[in-house]
């Protein structure tokens, strides 16, 4: 495990050390987990970002899509409990 130091301004230190107590661990451990929950958001993000282009690749490459409107009563149809048979992707209108 490798050692890093951070400079911390007076107040943050204090903001860190009062809410590391109210979550009953160390300022040490609470600064950890923010880091580890911020790498993880960024990682996530990530994600979600190269999903959308790879999403967004196979339309341009397919030129078929769904129109939001099918696809929300769809959703809607879904979450009611309904038996619906998902929509088809068509060719775009240019």
């Amino acid at each position: 495990m490798s050692t890093t130091t951070i400079r911390l301004q007076d107040d943050l230190k204090l903001r860190v050390t009062a809410a590391a107590e109210r979550a009953g661990t160390t300022p040490h451990n609470f600064i950890l987990e923010a880091i580890a929950e911020k790498v993880d958001q960024e990682e996530r993000r990530n994600d979600f970002h190269d999903l959308a282009e790879q999403r967004y690749a196979n339309i341009l490459a397919s030129g078929k899509t769904i129109p939001w409107d099918q696809m929300r009563s769809y959703l809607e149809d879904k979450l009611a409990g309904k038996t619906v048979s998902r929509p088809l992707a068509k060719k775009l209108a240019r």
